[in-house]
């Protein structure tokens, strides 16, 4: 079921996209690509689900939220949703929450996402579901066991606006160099609040002032060896 807000103005223009190797999204307000150029699905793995300890944590059961910064082309829901339907644990659900400032269009997203068959039925399913004009929040239950929220509008305001329930967070915005807001200290203290006890994030951002921003906003934070070769990517917990 997909659902918007009522009452909201009108859907923000994505940024200018470009196509770089065929089905590759690149933003010419930001100047970086939407995942990384080697192989964005296995890199949410790497820096995501393991720097999450995801799925080992989905075991315990209940319910589990997933929060993430800019859900761009869908790509880490997808591989959450594949990853989550392939884990073993018992009665549980997934509600994954993301904050979006500039919502991308169904034929954009499947073409983003089509060059992995891996999640081919997740994609089909997201495209199937996703608003002609999204705007506000938009809320997909796609069974009984999960959910999508993407919030639209500034990560600040998004996130200053929700509960205090996140089980782990995705920090995925554009290169802090080129998109410094979504790794400002007063939105990774917004982060921290928001996140329960023992909760974590994994980024694969490694630029010192990310990691000083989430060290005072709370979290411990530990290097990790970054996806194809990438020196380095971030990890941490709220003790």
């Amino acid at each position: 079921m997909t659902g918007t807000d009522p009452g909201q103005s009108p859907s923000p223009s994505r940024q200018n996209l470009e196509w770089h190797e065929g089905d590759m999204p690149y933003s010419k307000e930001f100047g970086d690509h939407f995942y990384c150029r080697t192989d964005g699905r296995l890199e949410c793995g790497h820096v995501f689900l393991a720097g999450n300890r995801l799925p080992e944590r989905w075991q315990a059961g209940g319910l589990f939220t997933i929060g993430e910064l800019g859900f761009g082309t869908g790509l880490n829901f997808c591989e959450t949703w594949r990853r989550w339907k392939q884990s073993p644990a018992a009665a549980r659900s997934l509600h994954f929450v993301s904050f979006e400032r500039f919502p991308m269009q169904a034929v954009e997203i499947g073409r983003a996402l089509a060059h992995w068959p891996e999640i081919d039925e997740e994609r089909q399913a997201l495209v199937a579901n996703w608003p002609t004009n999204p705007t506000g929040q938009v809320d997909i239950a796609f069974s009984e066991e999960v959910r999508l929220t993407v919030v639209i509008g500034t990560a600040f305001d998004g996130v200053s606006a929700s509960p205090p329930d996140f089980d782990a967070w995705y920090l995925d915005g554009f290169a802090p160099s080129r998109n410094p807001d979504m790794w400002s200290e007063e939105l990774m203290r917004l982060v921290f609040d928001r996140t329960v006890s023992g909760g974590s994030f994994a980024t694969y951002a490694a630029a010192g002032f990310v990691r000083r921003n989430l060290a005072a906003a709370g979290f411990t934070v530990e290097r990790r060896p970054g996806f194809a070769g990438k020196r380095e990517m971030l990890r941490g917990d709220k003790a």
